[in-house]
């Protein structure tokens, strides 16, 4: 959405102070342990931009609150599989000799929007150190939130997921919807009937780039996570509310990852 069509949807204009205040309202408490997925045209047209939105989430937590938003680098990943869009069969060989290995500093955010990239550069956000997957964090937990990203399985309960799913944290759909809540992957990876599958990054290891093959779970967010958070919403432990035009929900991680997990293995799985 261009900025434009964004001022023509927004009625109230939206700053630092009414984003924190909104915030609030939906039950961000301080000292809150908080996993944001966002979109910041959703929000509609916000005075300073992603900034001002990354400084109201700080602002609401508190000094003893930890923020962590998703961070993932999915270009950093088999060129062969890529289709948005696809490249020509005949780079795919060099683009394994020649992308530039995952840096925690340097590498970009792909698809994660544009709060996230200022989050990512604030120089008190720690980011965990994987080359497709990786999380940011900043605050009380975020070093151990972030610390030793295993490279498999990405989301099973040693990553960034299940650390904060230990700590209970909440999670914050700005203005997303559920297909955008990795959170349900860790249900996913804990789930034993889930299918695995090759993958490839770039990394560095013994302090030489190279191409990595490992494997991991074939995770899968467009399949049936809307489903899951819809009916996930019937049982009440879902807070739905807005933060300027964006529809917004918020519950309790560790509840609605069990939740996730039960609906997977009663669903997908065709579990008893």
């Amino acid at each position: 959405m261009d900025e434009q069509k964004v001022i023509e949807l927004t009625k109230t204009m939206n700053t630092i102070d009414s984003i924190y205040k909104d915030l609030l309202k939906l039950g961000v408490r301080k000292g809150d342990v908080l996993l944001v997925h966002s979109s910041l045209s959703n929000i509609g047209w916000v005075c300073g931009g992603a900034q001002s939105v990354v400084m109201a989430l700080l602002q609401a937590i508190g000094e003893d609150g930890t923020l962590v938003m998703p961070a993932h680098s999915g270009d950093n990943s088999d060129p062969a599989e890529w289709g948005n869009p696809p490249v020509p069969k005949e780079w795919i060989e060099q683009i394994y000799e020649s992308i530039p290995a995952f840096d925690v500093h340097l590498t970009p955010t792909r698809g994660m929007g544009k709060i996230v990239e200022v989050f990512r550069t604030l120089p008190e956000s720690i980011r965990s150190n994987h080359p497709q997957v990786s999380f940011c964090a900043s605050g009380k937990y975020a070093k151990e939130i972030t610390n030793d990203h295993q490279l498999t399985p990405q989301f099973g309960m040693n990553s960034p997921l299940g650390k904060m799913y230990e700590l209970n944290a909440k999670v914050l759909l700005l203005g997303v919807g559920y297909d955008s809540c990795t959170s349900f992957h860790l249900a996913e990876a804990l789930n034993d009937n889930m299918p695995k599958k090759r993958m490839g990054a770039a990394i560095v290891e013994d302090n030489k780039r190279t191409w990595k093959w490992f494997e991991d779970f074939a995770y899968d967010s467009n399949e049936d996570f809307e489903q899951i958070g819809k009916t996930f919403e019937d049982t009440g432990n879902v807070i739905v509310g807005k933060i300027g035009n964006g529809e917004c929900r918020m519950f309790d991680m560790r509840t609605g990852v069990d939740f996730a997990q039960n609906w997977l293995a009663k669903n997908r799985f065709n579990q008893a």
